[in-house]
């Protein structure tokens, strides 16, 4: 049996299969398919609390700079390019996780070459068309904005086509493995220029408004963008071989925007509770509650960073027909989603109030809210990725129900419990809202695919 084990995957399928059962194994350490998965979800882990740290740095020093009126203009500019940036690729950021695989499964050497360039000049033809018209819909409107918001609008414009672009490559670099690719120029690299940019024009003692701050942070923007694009291109040289491209714009459309529709409910889920408490709360009670949502933000982090590392291995083993190793896979990726974001939840509960304290004394009285908010958390990672299983293996659409009755339900909840409960209302109806969700997809994936994927009970 050792004997066989030490086979390659190509010659004996349970090679894998036997390592990816072989669960919990070390976290970092090991080899095979489990072990490279650990590692890199290690990686976007560490990646992405750098840059909530790096982010959290930024805003505090801007804020300090800047004061109130500029800042607050930066703030709501910078959110806009954030929330339309993440939707203008249309989806194909994701779906290059899904459609790389499959043209390598099947050696469509041309169409992967054609999907490898244009997916990048698609997305920046048309985030830069609509960018325009969204500078026109800022000349149109602005006898209503304030005169200080027009000219950070129109930078914000102009940021939004590299923003995509960055995008889109991270996509393509999660689907070769290559992780601090896909993301530190984004969220590493793009911060950090921010910071140094800000800084340097504060010490050499120029006013830093809101427009300054936005031509610093679209300057950050595009040279991370184009530093990603030289240095992906390099590796792509070397990986592909050259021929010619083919091109199937309208098959890549057909899966990208299906998940664009699971990626915006995703989105709406996530600014549901904050948005419904606005309109009934205090601007205090929202702090506190915002407050504690991103302390509880490093459990969302684990989620993402298995999602971003196993999407195209599911598009990958679904290609080959391999579904011994698919649904083994599936396991692994369901097993460490959902017992480190436990380990990380009980942690953060633990550290709740000094954590909060931090924010300011009077954050602390949201302590208790995190255990409501908790509770939807570790229930969403108990199936682990598997928005990811249904996007790569075509069950877009279901998929995209499922978060558009969660979202539906979020807004009820919301609307019914937060005039009363205030912020524990909004964190039961989140959490209401993702059981619901959690139940769905367990559902979906174990009607469509006949796949059991709770973190723990009897495997089918």
């Amino acid at each position: 049996m050792a004997a066989i084990e030490t086979q390659t995957a190509s010659n004996v399928p349970n090679g894998p299969i036997a390592r990816l059962r072989s669960l919990p194994g070390n976290l970092l350490g090991g080899s095979g398919e489990a072990s490279l998965t650990r590692r890199l979800a290690g990686t976007i882990f560490i990646i992405r609390v750098l840059s909530a740290a790096l982010a959290y740095l930024a805003q505090v020093l801007l804020a300090r700079w800047m004061g109130g009126s500029d800042y607050g203009v930066y703030v709501y500019v910078w959110t806009w390019v954030l929330l339309l940036g993440s939707m203008m690729d249309f989806g194909i950021s994701s779906s290059a996780q899904k459609i790389i695989p499959e043209y390598r499964a099947r050696g469509e050497h041309a169409l992967l070459r054609g999907f490898l360039a244009g997916s990048r000049w698609i997305t920046f033809a048309v985030s830069s068309i609509v960018s325009l018209l969204l500078a026109g819909l800022v000349k149109l409107i602005s006898p209503w904005l304030e005169a200080s918001e027009i000219v950070p609008l129109y930078i914000g414009c102009a940021t939004l086509p590299p923003f995509v672009v960055a995008n889109t490559q991270d996509g393509i670099s999660r689907s070769h493995d290559w992780m601090q690719l896909g993301l530190m120029p984004q969220f590493i690299v793009r911060q950090a220029l921010i910071i140094g940019v800000t800084t340097g024009i504060f010490v050499l003692g120029f006013r830093l408004g809101a427009t300054t701050a936005m031509l610093a942070s679209a300057a950050a923007v595009w040279i991370a963008m184009i530093g990603q694009m030289v240095m992906l291109n390099r590796r792509l040289a070397g990986h592909i071989p050259p021929g010619p491209k083919a091109y199937d714009i309208g098959s890549w459309l057909s899966i990208s925007l299906p998940i664009l529709m699971v990626e915006g409910f995703y989105l709406l889920l996530s600014y549901t509770d904050v948005l419904v408490l606005q309109q009934f709360r205090s601007s205090e009670e929202v702090g506190v509650y915002f407050a504690v949502v991103k302390t509880l933000a490093l459990v969302s982090f684990i989620h993402y960073a298995m999602s971003a590392t196993t999407a195209h291995r599911f598009a990958e083993y679904h290609a080959l027909g391999d579904r011994e190793r698919l649904s083994a896979y599936v396991a692994h990726a369901i097993q460490w989603t959902f017992w480190p974001s436990l380990a990380a939840t009980i942690l953060l509960l633990a550290l709740g109030k000094p954590l909060l304290w931090l924010f300011g004394p009077k954050f602390v009285v949201g302590y208790d809210i995190m255990f409501v908010a908790a509770i939807g958390l570790v229930v969403r990672a108990a199936v682990g990725p598997v928005e990811r299983l249904l996007n790569m293996l075509g069950h877009q659409y279901v998929c995209a129900l499922a978060y558009g009755l969660s979202f539906v339900l979020n807004v009820v909840a919301c609307v019914a419990l937060v005039p009363r409960f205030g912020g524990y209302g909004a964190a039961a109806a989140t959490s209401i809202s993702l059981a619901f969700e959690t139940v769905l997809l367990f559902y979906i994936v174990r009607q469509r695919l006949g796949l059991h994927v709770l973190a723990f009970g009897k495997r089918s």
